[in-house]
C-alpha cells in the first residue's frame, strides 16, 4: 500500500534533528510540522518572515493574517519572531538553515531538481526553491512517485527547468524512499513503502538505481 501524503509527511520529519532550523515547502512538505517528534526542538523558517512556527491551527482558531510561504494559515510559538523577506531571504543564503523540505515534479538521478514551472503554463514565480537548494545544507524532496499521467518523477535526466543542478540529498515517494546524495554516490533504494514491492518500484522509475534496503 502507498504512503498516503500525511504518512509521506511523517517519514520526512525522521530526517529532523534536535536544534534544526527548517524550511517546509507548499504542499506536503508543510504537513510535516505536524509530525515533528515529540520533545524535539526544531524552529521552522518561512520564506515570508517567520521564525519559529507551530502546527496548522485547527478549525475556527485560524488567524488569517498569519500565514506561511504557501498562503496557509499557521499558528505561532512563544518564540517566534517576524521580520523582512529581505533578511529571511539573508538567513537562507547564508547557509543557516539546515534542512530544506521541498515538493518536486522531477528529480534526476545526479540530484538535480525541477519543482519551478512547466514550459507553457503560467506560473507567479519561481518562489523561494532556487535560493533553498543553493544555500540549505541538506535538501529533502517528498512526492508522489509519479505524475498524473504515470510518468515517472524519478528520471535519469530532467526535462523541465532546473532548479537547481545536483542538490538533491534524500527523495521521499508514496513508494519508496531514496538516497541521491547529491550525485556523489548511485541513487539507491533504502526503503519501501508497507506492502509496495521492489518490482513495482522499479517499473514506475526511469532512474537506474541500486538497492541497500534498510530494516525499518
Amino acid at each position: 500500500m502507498a504512503w498516503t501524503r500525511d504518512q509521506i509527511a511523517a517519514r520526512a520529519a525522521q530526517e529532523l534533528r534536535d536544534g534544526f532550523y527548517v524550511n517546509l515547502g507548499i504542499g506536503i512538505p508543510t504537513l510535516t510540522a505536524n509530525y515533528i517528534p515529540a520533545g524535539m526542538s526544531v524552529t521552522l523558517q518561512s520564506e515570508n518572515g517567520m521564525l519559529g512556527m507551530g502546527p496548522f491551527p485547527f478549525e475556527g482558531e485560524a488567524d488569517p493574517d498569519l500565514i506561511n510561504a504557501g498562503k496557509q494559515t499557521i499558528t505561532e510559538l512563544p518564540s517566534s519572531s517576524y521580520f523582512s523577506s529581505a533578511d529571511s531571504f539573508a538567513m537562507i543564503r547564508g547557509g543557516h538553515i539546515d534542512l530544506s523540505i521541498l515538493g518536486a515534479m522531477q528529480v534526476a538521478k545526479n540530484g538535480d531538481l525541477a519543482n519551478w514551472m512547466v514550459p507553457g503554463k503560467m506560473v507567479k514565480g519561481m518562489g523561494g526553491a532556487m535560493d533553498l537548494v543553493a544555500g540549505v545544507k541538506r535538501v529533502v524532496v517528498v512526492m508522489e512517485h509519479v505524475e498524473k499521467s504515470g510518468a515517472p518523477k524519478l528520471v535519469n535526466a530532467c526535462s523541465l527547468p532546473l532548479t537547481g543542478a545536483g542538490v538533491v540529498d534524500l527523495v521521499i515517494t508514496d513508494l519508496a524512499v531514496f538516497d541521491v546524495s547529491r550525485g556523489k554516490a548511485p541513487l539507491t533504494l533504502l526503503e519501501l513503502a508497507p506492502d509496495v514491492t521492489l518490482d513495482e518500484v522499479k517499473a514506475k522509475t526511469e532512474a537506474d538505481f541500486e538497492v541497500a534496503l534498510q530494516t525499518v
